[in-house]
């Protein structure tokens, strides 16, 4: 076995699940202001899973950043 911790344990560190929603906000809301700006200062209607979907995206991509460097660490 190797001696890096595994990735569930590097994932759900209080201090990545922290980063990862600050992230994911941040992103989050830059992105639907882009991508769902008519509908949601407009009249278009607002496709909730593509707002969600748009926040999933930015944690996983800064959760994937931060485990993969933890685990090059150890």
């Amino acid at each position: 076995m190797s001696d890096s911790p595994s990735i569930f344990h590097c994932a759900t560190r209080p201090s990545v699940i922290k980063s990862s929603l600050a992230v994911a906000v941040f992103v989050g809301i830059i992105l639907n202001l882009i991508n769902q700006g008519d509908a949601i200062f407009g009249d278009k209607p607002l496709i909730l899973w593509k707002l969600l979907l748009t926040f999933c995206v930015p944690y996983c991509v800064s959760t994937y950043g931060a485990v993969m460097a933890l685990r090059s660490k150890a």
